[in-house]
């Protein structure tokens, strides 16, 4: 009797183990999936003369219009208003492409799973390092910006370092998650592409939480909100209040207990699928 139920736990406990690994697996081949998501850069602007930077000044011109059209409608002070705008178009920048290009990230890379006997992880951290990397060429936009106005910084912008290791993370359980269902419902990706595009105009990125006073609750069930929040604010030299952490930290945990859910129940089919 003590065989069968040690058996039964080891079949079911198995699944879970095997995804374990192959998350653990992939995060160790690192070398590979940083430089798949580099090459990814390289290819989509090759012959270019300023390659990915040509993200950044698409994103430098949205941020100067609208900061300039909402500071006017706003009667906002365009000095103060424009780090603000800044910050937030970057930051949701990097959620919208974590979760639209999350949404395709195993159709994507069909060829390569069919071919190359390797974990199934690995796509999901290319992604989201190529991700991270465009951010990277984005935030110098605020550079730019802290040189020419005013922007009280201190020591809490190493919150922001911690933020947005909050939100790489958080961006990885979204892969898996959308990933998997997207592999096999193709109708997925253009609702996340829907769904993000209203999101823009939902989330207070060039609009402030203040400003719907009465409406408080529209914004705290937004858990872009937090993730925006928790990166913009030291970027401005603010310290986050601590429901903003909880916000960000309950929105990361349970995609990660999601992800963990799914992750054994689709990972084996996920080669069918594509």
């Amino acid at each position: 009797m003590s065989d069968i139920a040690a058996s039964s736990a080891r079949s079911w406990w198995s699944p879970y183990a095997a995804a374990m690994g192959d998350l653990i697996e992939g995060l160790g081949m690192w070398e590979l999936w940083s430089t798949l998501a580099w090459h990814d850069i390289r290819q989509r602007y090759r012959r270019s003369v300023i390659g990915p930077f040509w993200l950044t000044l698409s994103m430098g011109v949205m941020i100067a219009g609208l900061a300039y059209l909402y500071a006017a409608l706003l009667h906002q002070d365009i000095h103060a208003y424009l780090p603000y705008v800044a910050t937030g178009m970057i930051v949701f920048s990097l959620i919208s492409t974590l979760a639209s290009e999350g949404a395709t990230i195993f159709i994507g890379s069909a060829s390569l799973i069919l071919q190359l006997r390797a974990p199934l992880s690995i796509y999901v951290y290319q992604m989201v390092w190529r991700n991270l990397l465009i951010f990277f060429h984005n935030i110098s936009i605020y550079a730019l910006i802290v040189l020419f106005v005013r922007v009280d910084i201190g020591w809490n912008i190493l919150l922001a370092v911690v933020g947005l290791f909050l939100l790489t993370l958080s961006g990885v359980w979204v892969g898996i998650i959308l990933g998997g269902i997207s592999a096999r419902f193709r109708d997925v990706p253009p609702i996340v592409g829907s769904i993000m595009q209203v999101a823009f105009f939902l989330t207070p990125v060039f609009w402030t939480a203040d400003s719907l006073s009465g409406r408080a609750l529209f914004v705290h069930f937004n858990p872009f909100y937090y993730f925006i929040e928790i990166v913009r604010m030291p970027l401005l030299g603010k310290t986050p209040p601590p429901e903003i952490w909880l916000g960000a930290t309950t929105v990361a945990v349970v995609s990660f207990l999601v992800a963990i859910a799914m992750y054994p129940r689709f990972r084996a089919r996920v080669a069918y699928w594509v």
